[in-house]
């Protein structure tokens, strides 16, 4: 008996969907210039995080959720992964279970060019999370964000050594990086 395409009901369809996706191919099997795409693990909230995800940034979409094939450990349709964009990079939301979780040892670093987008993303991205110190949060699914202005690399990097000294200690005392504060130190 010969199954039908795509209904592969072994307990490692889940594998080949991850695979194919971490490959870059989408569900219709075309390739992807993209050569290295993040894969977040999530305890059955990924089609919620990647929804969250998008809503917070401009210019960002779901690209395709993926549905299980039945059999075990996915019931059929259950959405095992949802592949995402946030302003062009695609990223993967995975449900793997209570396996693994976040830590801050991987975060996602996000360059802001404005005080008003820094306060957005922060808003946004911290609701139901944790806001921590120095441009760093961590949002209600464990992800950790670095939300940071290009400034303060170019302030620390400075010729004068006293300013960088000054904008350094600004910073270690901001939950939220400050633009004009920053550049005020």
């Amino acid at each position: 008996m010969r199954a039908r395409r795509g209904s592969d009901p072994s307990p490692i369809r889940f594998v080949k969907i991850a695979d194919a996706q971490a490959r870059g191919l989408t569900p219709s099997g075309s390739d992807h210039m993209q050569k290295i795409t993040p894969f977040l693990w999530f305890d059955g909230k990924a089609q919620e995080a990647a929804n969250f995800y998008v809503s917070a940034f401009k210019n960002s979409r779901i690209v395709s959720p993926m549905r299980a094939g039945g059999g075990e450990p996915t019931p059929e349709g259950k959405v095992m992964s949802v592949t995402f964009e946030i302003d062009g990079r695609q990223f993967i939301a995975f449900n793997g279970g209570p396996h693994f979780t976040f830590s801050p040892a991987i975060s996602l670093f996000v360059r802001c060019e404005t005080q008003s987008e820094i306060d957005e993303l922060w808003e946004k991205l911290s609701e139901g999370g944790e806001k921590q110190r120095c441009g760093w949060l961590k949002d209600k699914y464990g992800v950790s964000w670095q939300i940071v202005p290009p400034i303060l690399g170019e302030l620390l990097q400075g010729k004068d050594a006293e300013k960088a000294k000054r904008v350094m200690s600004a910073m270690l005392k901001m939950q939220k990086l400050d633009i004009e504060g920053l550049k005020n130190a």
